[in-house]
């Protein structure tokens, strides 16, 4: 149940002087359907647990604060909300990486490799520059149309289009990647 819903039969008790939604009801319920299909896509577009938590946290305190004046599907919004927090992110200056003087020694092939491979793909999409690995991830792991992703991203189709091509030819040609499909030895 939406806001307005609750606004316009009058389940909602607590209206501030505004005539806003305070209750949470609708809020309640969409997180408890909802979080897990949206925890999976901030995952998908973080690619670390923990900061897919927290992105999907704040993504949903932002929400709760617009929660009454949402109209429609409550869904796309918060997806937006979502992907807009991210992008967000990824303009910070990032701390990840941290220098060493030598290189850690690399062995041999062993049991490892065969699972390894299957990361490979993560891999790949984590060396995407992100607008790319947005729209890789909402059209291709959230099997988002076109036109949908081109809305929770807040820009054209052909912009989608255009990522999705970059993106595509960056993974095809991603080495990771080739050693797995033998083009690596052409």
């Amino acid at each position: 149940m939406t806001a307005t819903t609750l606004r316009d039969h009058g389940a909602d008790k607590g209206a501030d002087p505004g005539g806003r939604v305070t209750s949470t009801v609708g809020f309640e319920e969409f997180v408890a359907a909802r979080s897990s299909g949206l925890l999976r896509t901030a995952y998908l577009l973080t690619h670390d647990h923990a900061l897919a938590e927290d992105l999907l946290q704040t993504s949903l305190t932002r929400a709760w604060f617009a929660w009454s004046r949402i109209d429609g599907n409550p869904e796309a919004y918060v997806r937006r909300i979502l992907v807009n927090t991210y992008a967000s992110w990824w303009r910070r200056k990032w701390n990840g990486e941290h220098p060493t003087e030598e290189l850690p020694d690399r062995t041999g092939s062993d049991f490892t490799d065969g699972a390894a491979s299957g990361q490979d793909l993560w891999s790949a999409l984590a060396r995407l520059p992100r607008r790319q690995r947005a729209v890789i991830v909402l059209r291709y792991f959230e099997d988002l149309t076109e036109a949908e992703t081109a809305r929770t991203l807040g820009c054209s189709v052909g912009t989608v289009k255009s990522q999705t091509s970059k993106a595509m030819a960056h993974l095809r040609i991603d080495p990771a990647l080739l050693t797995h499909t033998g083009e690596e030895s052409r």
